[in-house]
Protein backbone atom coordinates (compact mmCIF):
# COMPACT_ATOMS: atom_id res chain seq x y z
CA UNK A 1 0.00 0.00 0.00
CA UNK A 2 2.55 2.34 0.63
CA UNK A 3 3.69 1.76 -2.49
CA UNK A 4 1.23 2.77 -4.05
CA UNK A 5 0.70 6.02 -2.49
CA UNK A 6 4.63 6.88 -2.74
CA UNK A 7 3.96 6.30 -6.59
CA UNK A 8 0.64 8.57 -6.62
CA UNK A 9 2.63 11.20 -4.59
CA UNK A 10 5.56 10.72 -7.90
CA UNK A 11 3.15 10.79 -10.20
CA UNK A 12 1.44 14.25 -8.57
CA UNK A 13 5.22 15.69 -8.70
CA UNK A 14 5.64 14.77 -12.08
CA UNK A 15 2.51 16.61 -13.40
CA UNK A 16 3.59 19.18 -11.07
CA UNK A 17 6.35 19.68 -13.29
CA UNK A 18 5.11 19.11 -16.27
CA UNK A 19 2.43 22.10 -15.68
CA UNK A 20 5.07 24.43 -14.63
CA UNK A 21 7.09 23.70 -18.05
CA UNK A 22 4.05 23.75 -19.85
CA UNK A 23 2.90 27.51 -18.51
CA UNK A 24 6.60 28.28 -19.68
CA UNK A 25 6.80 27.20 -22.99
CA UNK A 26 3.02 29.08 -23.35
CA UNK A 27 3.85 32.34 -22.00
CA UNK A 28 7.39 32.46 -23.37
CA UNK A 29 6.77 31.30 -26.75
CA UNK A 30 3.36 33.78 -26.90
CA UNK A 31 5.91 36.64 -26.08
CA UNK A 32 9.15 35.57 -28.68
CA UNK A 33 5.80 35.18 -30.87
CA UNK A 34 3.94 38.74 -30.45
CA UNK A 35 7.58 40.70 -30.58
CA UNK A 36 10.00 38.84 -32.80
CA UNK A 37 6.59 37.50 -35.60
CA UNK A 38 3.93 39.52 -34.87
CA UNK A 39 1.33 36.43 -34.02
CA UNK A 40 0.78 34.42 -31.09
CA UNK A 41 -0.99 31.28 -29.30
CA UNK A 42 -4.33 31.98 -29.03
CA UNK A 43 -4.80 29.90 -26.23
CA UNK A 44 -1.69 30.22 -24.41
CA UNK A 45 -3.47 32.42 -21.80
CA UNK A 46 -6.23 30.62 -21.51
CA UNK A 47 -4.35 27.10 -20.63
CA UNK A 48 -1.82 28.54 -18.87
CA UNK A 49 -4.31 30.00 -16.53
CA UNK A 50 -5.45 25.98 -16.37
CA UNK A 51 -2.10 25.12 -15.75
CA UNK A 52 -1.27 27.02 -13.23
CA UNK A 53 -4.51 26.48 -11.01
CA UNK A 54 -3.64 22.45 -11.62
CA UNK A 55 -0.20 23.16 -10.49
CA UNK A 56 -1.37 25.08 -7.30
CA UNK A 57 -3.93 22.37 -6.02
CA UNK A 58 -1.55 19.56 -6.78
CA UNK A 59 1.20 20.90 -5.18
CA UNK A 60 -1.01 21.92 -2.04
CA UNK A 61 -1.60 17.73 -2.11
CA UNK A 62 2.12 17.30 -1.79
CA UNK A 63 2.25 20.02 0.55
CA UNK A 64 -0.35 18.41 2.84
CA UNK A 65 1.28 15.10 3.19
CA UNK A 66 4.94 16.56 3.55
CA UNK A 67 3.04 18.48 6.37
CA UNK A 68 5.04 21.77 4.54
CA UNK A 69 1.86 24.22 4.67
CA UNK A 70 2.78 27.09 7.42
CA UNK A 71 0.84 27.81 10.01
CA UNK A 72 1.17 29.73 13.70
CA UNK A 73 2.44 26.85 15.98
CA UNK A 74 3.77 29.53 18.88
CA UNK A 75 0.94 28.29 21.38
CA UNK A 76 0.44 24.66 20.68
CA UNK A 77 4.08 23.24 20.76
CA UNK A 78 4.31 24.92 24.38
CA UNK A 79 1.15 22.56 25.47
CA UNK A 80 1.54 19.36 27.12
CA UNK A 81 0.76 16.05 24.95
CA UNK A 82 -2.79 16.02 25.69
CA UNK A 83 -3.39 19.73 24.69
CA UNK A 84 -1.15 19.19 21.69
CA UNK A 85 -3.74 15.76 20.49
CA UNK A 86 -6.82 17.72 21.12
CA UNK A 87 -5.74 20.71 19.26
CA UNK A 88 -4.54 18.54 16.23
CA UNK A 89 -7.90 16.93 16.69
CA UNK A 90 -9.90 19.94 16.10
CA UNK A 91 -7.90 21.27 13.49
CA UNK A 92 -7.79 18.06 11.65
CA UNK A 93 -11.78 17.97 11.82
CA UNK A 94 -11.91 21.74 11.10
CA UNK A 95 -9.74 20.79 7.62
CA UNK A 96 -11.79 18.07 7.08
CA UNK A 97 -14.78 20.18 6.75
CA UNK A 98 -13.63 22.28 5.16
CA UNK A 99 -12.23 19.94 2.48
CA UNK A 100 -15.61 18.61 2.32
CA UNK A 101 -17.18 22.11 1.30
CA UNK A 102 -14.39 22.35 -1.23
CA UNK A 103 -15.16 18.75 -2.86
CA UNK A 104 -19.01 19.22 -3.19
CA UNK A 105 -18.55 22.51 -4.28
CA UNK A 106 -15.77 21.45 -7.10
CA UNK A 107 -18.42 18.53 -7.78
CA UNK A 108 -21.13 20.48 -8.57
CA UNK A 109 -19.35 23.27 -10.40
CA UNK A 110 -17.65 20.44 -12.48
CA UNK A 111 -21.08 18.92 -13.30
CA UNK A 112 -22.87 22.75 -13.71
CA UNK A 113 -20.14 23.17 -16.70
CA UNK A 114 -19.51 20.11 -18.02
CA UNK A 115 -20.75 20.63 -21.08
CA UNK A 116 -19.68 24.49 -21.13
CA UNK A 117 -16.44 25.36 -23.77
CA UNK A 118 -13.82 27.44 -22.70
CA UNK A 119 -13.81 30.55 -24.93
CA UNK A 120 -9.97 29.97 -26.54
CA UNK A 121 -9.03 25.96 -26.63
CA UNK A 122 -13.20 24.83 -26.45
CA UNK A 123 -12.26 22.64 -23.79
CA UNK A 124 -14.81 21.54 -21.31
CA UNK A 125 -14.91 23.79 -18.81
CA UNK A 126 -15.15 21.26 -16.43
CA UNK A 127 -12.05 20.04 -16.62
CA UNK A 128 -10.85 23.23 -14.46
CA UNK A 129 -12.76 22.29 -12.22
CA UNK A 130 -11.98 18.83 -11.73
CA UNK A 131 -9.07 19.51 -10.05
CA UNK A 132 -10.74 20.53 -6.81
CA UNK A 133 -12.20 17.26 -6.52
CA UNK A 134 -8.72 15.73 -7.02
CA UNK A 135 -7.78 17.96 -4.31
CA UNK A 136 -10.69 17.29 -1.98
CA UNK A 137 -10.49 13.28 -2.62
CA UNK A 138 -6.97 13.12 -2.34
CA UNK A 139 -6.87 15.76 1.13
CA UNK A 140 -9.69 13.83 2.75
CA UNK A 141 -7.48 10.49 2.50
CA UNK A 142 -4.06 12.52 4.30
CA UNK A 143 -6.66 13.77 6.42
CA UNK A 144 -7.73 11.01 7.58
CA UNK A 145 -4.82 8.95 7.65
CA UNK A 146 -3.06 11.42 9.63
CA UNK A 147 -6.11 11.30 12.15
CA UNK A 148 -6.04 7.52 12.27
CA UNK A 149 -2.67 7.98 13.24
CA UNK A 150 -3.45 10.45 16.15
CA UNK A 151 -6.45 7.98 17.60
CA UNK A 152 -3.86 5.18 17.33
CA UNK A 153 -0.94 6.29 18.72
CA UNK A 154 1.51 6.06 16.07
CA UNK A 155 2.29 9.54 16.18
CA UNK A 156 5.36 10.54 18.53
CA UNK A 157 5.24 13.99 20.49
CA UNK A 158 6.98 16.11 17.77
CA UNK A 159 4.62 15.10 15.45
CA UNK A 160 1.80 16.12 17.04
CA UNK A 161 2.46 19.57 15.82
CA UNK A 162 2.18 19.54 12.08
CA UNK A 163 2.81 23.14 10.97
CA UNK A 164 5.26 25.46 11.33
CA UNK A 165 5.53 28.90 11.78
CA UNK A 166 8.46 29.71 9.33
CA UNK A 167 10.88 27.55 7.42
CA UNK A 168 13.87 29.72 8.99
CA UNK A 169 12.42 28.68 12.43
CA UNK A 170 11.76 24.65 11.40
CA UNK A 171 15.76 25.12 9.90
CA UNK A 172 16.84 26.87 13.34
CA UNK A 173 15.50 24.01 15.44
CA UNK A 174 17.31 20.77 13.53
CA UNK A 175 20.55 23.25 13.85
CA UNK A 176 19.93 23.22 17.87
CA UNK A 177 19.18 18.94 17.81
CA UNK A 178 22.02 18.26 15.57
CA UNK A 179 24.50 21.07 18.27
CA UNK A 180 22.79 19.22 21.14
CA UNK A 181 23.22 15.81 19.88
CA UNK A 182 27.34 16.51 18.94
CA UNK A 183 27.78 18.46 22.75
CA UNK A 184 26.30 15.16 24.27
CA UNK A 185 28.53 12.77 21.65
CA UNK A 186 31.44 14.77 22.47
CA UNK A 187 30.07 15.08 26.45
CA UNK A 188 30.47 11.23 26.56
CA UNK A 189 33.66 11.05 25.11
CA UNK A 190 35.28 13.15 27.45
CA UNK A 191 33.92 11.08 30.37
CA UNK A 192 35.23 8.22 29.02
CA UNK A 193 38.28 9.54 28.64
CA UNK A 194 38.36 10.59 32.29
CA UNK A 195 37.26 7.35 33.44
CA UNK A 196 40.56 5.50 32.03
CA UNK A 197 43.46 4.70 34.78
Amino acid sequence: MTRIVDGYFHLLRAVIALCLAGMVVLVFGNVVLRYGFNTGITVSEELSRWLFVYLTFLGAIVALRDHGHLGVDMLVKRLPALGKKVCLVASQLLMLLATWLLLQGSWQQTLINLDVTAPASGLSMGIFYAVGIIFGVSAMAILLADLYRLVTGKLSDDDLVMVKESEEQEEFEELQRELAARDRAEGATRDAGRSRP
